[in-house]
């Protein structure tokens, strides 16, 4: 009977042990899935980014600065006509709130000047990525594409021209061939008149700005203005300066301005075509117009 009595006993004793493990088994499965790894709740999300929305582009751009990137508008006689060029037109988007952009064209008698302002907003998708840093690798792509040439100390001759020929050519005033090597090396050439640096500019395919430095009126021999990095815009910005070759016709040179605040990425570019062939659009007053510009927006992002 003493037999008979301890088999249940000892029956009761497992079953409640058993229900214990059950119920602690429960409770570290729900922290398990809740937290697989066990780093799953641990994990703090990366912080968004300072932007939450976009500027209305066609509105960025003051009428008075307007009025000193593209000369002509003032001259526009019919009212209607000059308030719509002020106006601008937005490019086309899918999303305002990632990506807006405007585009002014305006003729006068002396050249036709085009500029497009775009601002865009980068998000990250990656709970681990911040806003910023996607942004980061957004504009080191940017930068990449552009073909920045190696930053290099104030030099003549083969330093001063990037290889892709997209940049300017040497404080000195040497043109630069499609290979970027020096056309002109020997000292006599350094000190060329500025039509004979013009020509050695026209003779770059991509057309960079070579020899814009000797050959414009406002900037100094010592002026860089080579396609390069920023450092007093924004978070990073860079520089790119190309002269198209478009055969008979004027060649048109194009400045571009890009620049990144938290996770805004703002891209000017500025071009001007002369009406008469053979003249060359001023490398110093274009850049400068445009950083100008992109002064000014970048105050009004960090406002």
């Amino acid at each position: 009977m003493q037999r008979k009595a301890y088999v249940p006993g000892l029956a009761a004793l497992l079953a409640a042990v058993l229900a214990g493990c059950t119920g602690g088994s429960g409770d570290g499965g729900t922290t398990d899935d809740a937290n697989p790894g066990g780093t799953g709740r641990s994990t703090v999300a990366a912080e968004p980014g300072k932007y939450r929305t976009l500027p209305e582009p066609c509105g960025a751009v003051g009428q008075e600065m307007l009025g000193s990137l593209l000369p002509g508008i003032t001259e526009i006689a019919d009212e209607e006509q000059r308030e719509k060029a002020y106006a601008g037109e937005a490019t086309p988007t899918y999303d305002t709130d990632r990506k807006v952009g405007c585009r002014w064209k305006v003729e006068s008698a002396d050249a036709v000047d085009h500029l497009l302002v775009d601002f865009e907003r980068v998000v990250s998708y990656d709970s681990a990525v911040s806003d910023d840093s996607e942004a980061e690798r957004v504009f080191a792509t940017k930068a990449d594409a552009a073909g920045l040439p190696e930053p290099t100390g104030p030099a003549s001759g083969t330093a001063g021209g990037p290889e892709s020929g997209s940049g300017p050519g040497s404080a000195s005033g040497s043109g630069s061939g499609e290979d970027g090597a020096s056309t002109s090396p020997s000292p006599s050439a350094s000190a060329s008149s500025s039509a004979s640096a013009a020509e050695g500019a026209s003779q770059s395919a991509s057309g960079g700005a070579a020899g814009s430095a000797s050959e414009s009126p406002s900037g100094s021999p010592s002026t860089d203005l080579r396609p390069r990095l920023l450092d007093d815009l924004g978070d990073e910005a860079f520089l790119d300066d190309e002269l198209s070759a478009s055969g008979s016709t004027a060649e048109q040179r194009t400045v571009t301005v890009a620049f990144r605040t938290s996770n805004v990425i703002v891209t000017i570019e500025y071009a001007e075509q002369p009406a008469t062939v053979g003249v060359v659009p001023d490398s110093a007053e274009l850049q400068d117009r445009a950083r100008k510009l992109a002064s000014r927006l970048a105050d009004a992002l960090s406002g």
